[in-house]
């Protein structure tokens, strides 16, 4: 068995396999709330028998050369995977597809190894067509073939059935032809910055504190521990700035999200440029955040401009701006 890194963040990309199902299992009880609408697996895998059953069904595709799957472990842990959910070498024509944790998003790890399953499909196979199947209402998936470098072929309507609904279908698609942006995929270099390590760091931390997907209680306080005490926070989205200092900014939304009014809650970035300047540094972030208001499904993206502050205790965040688009 390989196991090929996917950089320097101890992500590691592996077949994922029949004897994996107890691991596979556990992982999946964790996304499930994440994954469930997207992956069809997702709902059938809920015990080991049917959780090998999955797995096993991929082992004897791959043995027909027609699908594969591999798993994502950040840290020793299963986190996601990718997939070949159709591979047909007589026309060259294969469908990509992936899932990962929500508390594995934001680090590039599907998009890197989404990369490695493309490189192998042209160069050591030979195809011409990598597709990319989505929901057209499942942002992060389409987010995705975006940063892959896929264009959109167009909309199959209403082609799939879930939850009692008909849904749109968008198809993507990147040709062995085309050019991928130059770091559509690129693997981080070996020796990242010890400061953009940490500013990654405290926007996940930020992101993650109004995560309540699952039954997982947020934890909003911890804002007030990647930002300074003086830090400020405004509001861009109606007709004129809010601004929040630390206190104003955390109690209504822990309180949103902790009685029923926001429930299955995530954001997370989509992209973003960090520019670092000695003890200061910028950051400007897309983001996507989807989950259900007063019971009804939403989602929703923006923009954040962030500013750090290195400080005697390292780097925090000193002030943030966001607007709704």
């Amino acid at each position: 068995m390989f196991t090929l890194p996917l950089g320097d963040d101890d992500a590691q990309l592996r077949p994922l396999e029949p004897w994996h199902a107890r691991e596979f299992l556990a992982h999946i009880d964790r996304a499930r709330p994440y994954v469930d609408p997207w992956i069809p697996w997702a709902t059938y895998s809920t015990d080991l028998d049917s959780a090998t059953a999955t797995l096993q069904r991929y082992a004897d595709r791959q043995a027909e050369d027609t699908r594969r799957i591999y798993g994502i472990w950040l840290e020793g842990t299963l986190v996601g995977g990718v997939m070949f959910t159709d591979f047909d070498a007589a026309t060259g024509v294969c469908e990509l597809g992936c899932w990962l944790e929500a508390e594995a998003a934001g680090r590039g790890l599907v998009t890197r190894a989404c990369g490695v399953l493309i490189d192998w499909a042209f160069q050591e196979r030979g195809m011409r067509r990598v597709e990319w199947w989505v929901a057209a209402h499942n942002t992060r998936s389409v987010d995705t073939a975006r940063r892959l470098g896929m264009t959109r072929d167009g909309v199959l309507r209403q082609r799939s059935a879930y939850g009692g609904k008909r849904h749109d279908i968008e198809i993507w698609s990147l040709l062995s032809d085309d050019v991928p942006p130059t770091d559509a995929y690129e693997f981080p270099a070996p020796a990242v910055k010890a400061e953009k390590a940490e500013l990654d760091r405290l926007m996940r931390v930020f992101l993650g504190a109004f995560t309540n997907t699952g039954g997982s209680r947020p934890n909003v306080d911890v804002v007030r521990e990647v930002f300074i005490p003086q830090g400020t926070i405004i509001a861009n989205v109606g007709s004129e700035p809010v601004v929040y200092d630390l206190d104003r900014f955390v109690e209504p939304r822990q309180k949103l999200l902790t009685d029923g009014t926001l429930t299955e809650f995530s954001e997370w970035e989509v992209a973003e440029r960090t520019e670092i300047f000695a003890s200061i540094a910028h950051r400007s972030s897309e983001y996507r955040k989807s989950g259900f208001l007063n019971g009804e499904p939403f989602e929703g993206a923006g923009r954040k401009t962030t500013q750090f502050v290195r400080t005697p205790a390292g780097w925090r965040m000193s002030s943030m701006v966001w607007e709704d688009i």
